[in-house]
């Protein structure tokens, strides 16, 4: 069984928290980022990309000192405080389409050792390390790992109990998302929840692989003697409360062979249907849409090609680069080549449409979503899934709650 556990929290105050909170770093534009640090003293931007005197001459050390210079600024100010006692926290988030609940708890390293908390997914060395040093400068993780555990309706009727109480705060974004936080102190509550955890068995990381690896190094590198550092914060949710899109791949070049000769060799493997100009997306696993000269092609993997030796060679992320990525088209490192880029599922085919309409890419393939089981089902055998297989909701905001080490 994965372990969970509570702890003190630092967060906004109620009446700030609106104008704290933020997106993630990389989610805005330069021009969105700029008129956040401009016209809101409050946002946590502050903290994640603090002013620097001489950028060119200042070490990665000295700007990860800063940013842990800005974090305790807002604590001085009582912008952000810390509970005086360790809990676990229910967060909701009410989007336009989808509402996604779940408990944000700290996680231990050793469980993740012990693949207690099972991953999908290989991490990049250098991310790992830059996130390591990252907290252990800045002294805190602002985004927690999601993971998903098996419904349980224990853990649902202990939620839905908390939940009829007034939240610490509610507030809304400005993209029509409503977000929910509240606290549970009680010893006694806290503990008939790690009772329910205990019976589940595993944990999945959903998003955040490079997070955990690195908790792992900082836990490493303290030699355990840390507490805090053997802990890293987490955002538990239910399997069937996970929205999990597809990564759409668009294409630069043919290699110098003709659409009628792709087509062709495209046929070897799967049954082609042309479906015209109007949007189509894959009905289907091992369907996929082909979009090129203004038009759609629905490719169906034939049956008598289905044969799997493992459950990745199953996945259609999988089936795509084996038979289409690599052998057509020569594409053969998915993270940095550059004659393909990705485009999360939940963006419109139209906007994917438009880049190849554009000019800029040849055509483009739409996939049809990889589920929870799938993830799962990889994580169990102890595999790794192919790079951008899948783009999981919901997204947690930076500066909500923070854990600090």
């Amino acid at each position: 069984m994965a372990n969970i556990y509570p702890f003190r929290a630092v967060r906004p105050t109620r009446d700030k928290v609106s104008l704290v909170s933020s997106r993630s770093y990389g989610d805005y534009s330069a021009a969105e980022l700029a008129a956040q640090i401009t016209y809101n003293p409050l946002s946590f931007l502050h903290i994640l990309n603090p002013a620097y005197s001489d950028p060119q001459r200042t070490t990665t050390e000295e700007r990860f000192l800063r940013v842990r210079s800005k974090y305790e600024e807002f604590k001085e100010e009582r912008i952000l405080i810390k509970d005086e006692k360790p809990a676990v926290y229910i967060h909701k988030i009410a989007t336009p389409s989808h509402v996604f609940t779940g408990i944000i708890v700290a996680t231990s390293v050793e469980d993740y050792k012990n693949d207690l908390i099972k991953r999908h997914e290989d991490t990049i060395d250098y991310r790992v390390d830059w996130l390591k040093d990252y907290i252990k400068f800045a002294g805190f993780n602002s985004e927690p790992v999601l993971m998903t555990y098996p419904d349980n309706d224990d853990i649902q009727r202990w939620m839905d109990e908390k939940m009829s109480h007034q939240p610490e705060f509610e507030f809304s974004t400005t993209k029509n998302d409503i977000h929910f936080l509240w606290k549970i102190d009680d010893e006694k509550e806290v503990q008939r929840l790690q009772e329910y955890f205990a019976g589940i068995g595993n944990l999945y990381i959903a998003d955040g692989h490079h997070r955990s690896a690195s908790a792992e190094k900082l836990s490493d590198e303290a030699g355990g003697a840390d507490e805090a550092k053997n802990h890293f914060m987490s955002f538990l949710i239910a399997d069937s409360n996970v929205k999990i899109y597809e990564f759409n791949r668009l294409i630069r070049s043919m290699r110098g062979i003709t659409k009628k000769q792709f087509l062709e060799r495209l046929e070897e493997d799967f049954t082609i249907s042309h479906e015209g100009s109007r949007l189509y997306h894959p009905q289907q696993k091992h369907e996929f849409a082909l979009y090129m000269d203004a038009e759609f092609y629905s490719l169906k993997l034939r049956p008598e090609k289905q044969q799997f030796k493992s459950v990745v060679e199953a996945l259609d992320t999988q089936i795509l680069y084996d038979r289409i990525l690599h052998p057509l088209l020569g594409i053969k490192n998915l993270r940095s080549d550059d004659r393909i880029e990705y485009l999360p599922g939940i963006r419109p085919v139209s906007r994917l449409t438009s880049c190849v309409d554009d000019g800029g890419f040849v055509m483009a393939f739409i996939l049809y979503p990889t589920d929870i089981d799938e993830i799962k089902a990889v994580a169990d055998a102890r595999l790794t899934m192919p790079p951008k297989s899948t783009y999981i909701e919901p997204k947690f905001r930076s500066g909500l709650v923070v854990y600090e080490v």
